[in-house]
């Protein structure tokens, strides 16, 4: 902690330097030198003591040492020149670390005045470097009037909002630690001092080996590109313990010599303002931007290691303006890393500014655990939003550290933490394409109050009414045994029972049911294996994977209970009550305790009645769906020419592992494949662009290719619309029509059953059936002329104009029915947690 009696003498020595120096950075950088230059005299005079010799002030540098300069027979005149002299020739002193040579570049003394300089080094001369960390207290206190720099954007952040943010990323000692815009090197210190803390017994870091501790120095970084700001950081960082800080000048968003470097846990408040005119960044940023606040942030979310996360300061502009690159740089914030949005108080910055500003956490890890972020307002961060920022009780900041750190720890068993905080999905987020990153526009959404009363289903349910021993109620006669793969998961549809001998039931098979039960799989309750039972055998016995909900008379419509409880805010409350392992499940309590909206017999009437009627409509359409197949109806009179006659080549992928890369080619295989024939490019990985470039030609797919799976899931053809560079694995071969063929009516007959029948007469294998590429070539194709290959397809894409309208409507039904249930739950109840 910083005493009063030093924080006096700070205080004092700017006083004396005011007259001269008017500027606040100035006179930081002025105590600065001369402190430094104490403490190596302080150090000189230690190693004398000690036996040793001095290194600093030796040689031809012994006359600019501390006792010399403070001799009483010197005149005014003659210590202004010879300290003007001193802190001028400094980094040329052999003797001095490279360190204290950085510090010293470019020093000058900015007044003239003896007088002035000598009152100055007399209050220098109290302090002693008796103990480095209460001078980084010190030095921490002087560096607190550079907040004046707002002009610039650059705001010094408050100690309590970067220790929140460190508490919050929590750092390891085994990390890599970056500031890319560390000004006086805040937020490192703060890291340091974290890990230091995380790593005590008795003495402050006294668990860290010292490989450990000067590993974990070596790991801290920072940039900036004043050089007045490195040196200030520089010793601030030497005076918290670190012999050989690592901070160096460098311009982030314009040089691009360490773009390659990357970092475990990136914490920065970057600069807000940017010149006029914009900035003018070399061309490796993703996001084509002329604001520094938008480059700083695209900055680290591309530095991020696999496993990396971030805390940023940001204005408002990145949270919601609507400027290209804003949109473009939250797009990819939502897509890649953005985990949380914590808004701060306007204040939080003054006295130098009341710029309203947020922090965003990244974490790239955690990002691909959930598709949510968490949004969280902390409104009193601990003081006042006054000028002074007078302390105050009941801060936010503890209860936001708790609820971040649980969010980013385990974000499946997070709970919400009433206004405060609230998780929105990232769809949700992009659903208007603007991005936005401002919680109130979904929180709104979020507290919209339920239509109806909320009831347990105890109260309106009896939970397993009957249990029986099908030994003892059959015997040798048979059941008809209802276990969980006889529920589909998602549609819930019934897939019938097992007819299971009386003395050969499993010990599962205990829950009678009967006609309008409502069956709930208590297992893994996130696959939604709930079905409405209608007409069962009057000998079903279900599994007691399921909990049997039977409906109390008059007080809920089964109909409508199973609706209710496919709904995903239901789903979310059983998922919450799940425990870990394999195989999550709830219990017969959990069950009991689940809430739904229930509004009197004749509204649930109304709304079973509306959504049966959408389901019918779904049915039908999807009816359509699952029996469409494009058929070519083959004249007799056409010709049949083999598949390798009417192509350029039918080949497959490199049979050699290919190399991953972070960036680069997207790279196929056949899982990226989806139920509509195409390529999901959304969750491919990335091979160079050096090997793509070295691969052959039929390698390489490009428009009007039809690529067609060869091995396991064999059949599968997908046609190329874009000549957009890809490539892709052995298991899927490539297909390239001649001249003269209609690519497209190739593509649908590979579609058809005729192609899939010659697919499996041809295909090979126990484990892995395979069309081998030889097999494939063979295949026979009926080639009609080429006006009628070009009807044909007309024809085939005409109806698949009729099956994608089929799509749409079920689409259109399901959101009907969504908005249905929506109503029940509040007028635009979402799934905001």
């Amino acid at each position: 902690m910083l005493d009063t009696q030093t924080k006096k003498r700070i205080d004092d020595c700017r006083n004396i330097l005011v007259g001269k120096v008017p500027d606040p950075k100035s006179q930081v950088e002025q105590i600065t030198i001369a402190l430094i230059y104490k403490f190596m005299d302080d150090m000189d005079a230690e190693a004398e003591e000690l036996g040793g010799h001095r290194t600093f002030f030796a040689g031809e540098f012994a006359r600019f040492g501390w006792a010399q300069l403070m001799s009483p027979g010197l005149g005014g005149f003659e210590v202004l020149a010879l300290y003007s002299e001193a802190i001028q020739k400094m980094n040329e002193n052999p003797g001095v670390p490279g360190l204290f040579r950085d510090i010293f570049k470019n020093a000058y003394l900015p007044y003239r005045d003896p007088e002035t300089l000598k009152s100055f080094l007399k209050e220098i001369n109290h302090f002693t470097y008796d103990h480095s960390e209460k001078l980084g207290d010190a030095f921490e206190y002087l560096l607190s009037v550079l907040g004046s720099q707002g002009d610039a954007g650059q705001f010094r952040t408050p100690r309590h909002i970067i220790d929140f943010m460190v508490e919050v990323l929590d750092p390891k000692k085994d990390e890599t630690i970056l500031d890319p815009a560390c000004g006086t090197a805040g937020f490192l210190i703060s890291a340091w001092k974290h890990i230091l803390k995380n790593n005590t017994h008795k003495a402050t870091g006294d668990k860290l080996t010292p490989d450990e501790r000067a590993r974990l120095a070596g790991n801290i970084r920072g940039y900036d590109i004043s050089p007045d700001m490195v040196r200030l950081s520089l010793v601030n960082l030497y005076l918290h313990g670190f012999t050989d800080p690592h901070v160096v000048e460098y311009d982030t968003l314009t040089q691009d010599d360490k773009w390659n470097e990357v970092a475990d846990v990136i914490l920065a408040n970057p600069p807000f303002m940017s010149p006029k005119g914009g900035i003018k960044p070399h061309k490796r940023f993703s996001v084509q931007a002329t604001r520094s606040e938008v480059l700083f942030v695209d900055y680290m979310a591309e530095h991020l290691t696999a496993t990396g996360r971030a805390a940023i300061v940001v204005p408002e502009g990145i949270i919601f303006q609507s400027g290209t690159a804003y949109k473009a740089l939250r797009k990819m914030l939502v897509d890649s890393s953005l985990v949380a949005v914590v808004s701060l108080p306007a204040g939080v910055f003054n006295p130098y500014s009341g710029v309203k500003t947020s922090i965003l956490f990244l974490d790239r890890r955690m990002h691909k655990q959930t598709d949510k972020v968490l949004f969280v307002k902390v409104q009193n961060d601990g003081f006042n939003l006054g000028a002074q920022r007078r302390a105050v009780v009941n801060s936010d900041l503890p209860e936001a550290t708790r609820l971040l750190r649980g969010w980013m720890k385990a974000p499946e068993k997070f709970e919400i933490g009433g206004v405060m905080a609230q998780t929105v999905e990232r769809s949700q987020i992009g659903a208007s394409g603007d991005f936005n990153l401002s919680g109130e526009r979904y929180l709104v959404v979020a507290t919209v109050a339920n239509a109806f009363p909320m009831a347990a289903l105890r109260d309106f349910c009896a939970i397993n009414p009957e249990s029986i021993d099908p030994a003892k109620e059959f015997g040798d006669t048979h059941f008809e045994y209802i276990d969980i793969a006889a529920i589909e998961n998602e549609s819930g549809n019934f897939l019938g029972g097992t007819l299971t001998k009386g003395t050969e039931a499993p010990s599962r098979a205990r829950r009678k049911v009967r006609n309008l039960d409502v069956l709930l799989s208590t297992v893994r309750p996130n696959l939604r294996a709930f079905a409405l039972l209608r007409d069962p055998p009057a000998n079903a016995v279900a599994s007691t994977g399921f909990a049997v909900l039977r409906a109390k008379p008059g007080q809920v419509l089964p109909g409508y209970l199973i609706w209710l409880l496919r709904y995903e805010v239901c789903v979310e409350q059983m998922i919450g009550m799940s425990g870990k392992g394999a195989y999550p499940s709830i219990n017969s309590s959990d069950v009991e305790t689940i809430q739904i909206p229930l509004p009197p017999l004749e509204v649930q009437q109304q709304i079973v009645a509306e959504i049966e009627g959408y389901q019918k409509i779904i049915d039908g359409a999807r009816q359509v769906l699952d029996n469409y197949e494009p058929h070519i109806a083959v004249d007799v009179n056409w010709a049949e020419r083999r598949l390798s006659e009417i192509t350029e080549c039918v080949s497959d992928g490199d049979h050699q592992a290919p190399p991953k890369s972070d960036c680069g080619v997207p790279f196929v295989t056949i899982s990226n494949i989806d139920s509509q024939n195409r390529l999901d490019f959304a969750k491919t990985f990335f091979v160079p662009q050096s090997y793509f470039d070295q691969l052959g030609a039929t390698r390489r797919p490009r428009r009007n290719d039809t690529l067609y799976s060869v091995t396991g899931s064999f059949g599968i053809p997908v046609f190329v619309d874009s000549d957009e560079p890809f490539c892709f694995q052995r298991h899927i071969a490539l297909i390239r029509p001649a001249a003269g063929i209609d690519a497209k009516y190739l593509y649908f007959f590979m579609l058809s059953p005729l192609a899939f029948q010659q697919a499996e007469q041809a295909a090979t294998g126990v484990a892995q059936k395979t069309v081998s590429l030889g097999s494939l070539r063979n295949f026979m194709i009926p080639l009609p002329d080429l006006p009628t290959q070009r009807a044909i397809v007309a024809e085939i894409e005409a109806e698949q104009a009729l099956i994608n309208a089929n799509r749409e409507l079920v689409r259109r039904m399901e959101a009907k029915i969504k908005a249905a249930i929506d109503r029940v739950w509040g007028k635009s109840a979402e799934k905001n947690g």
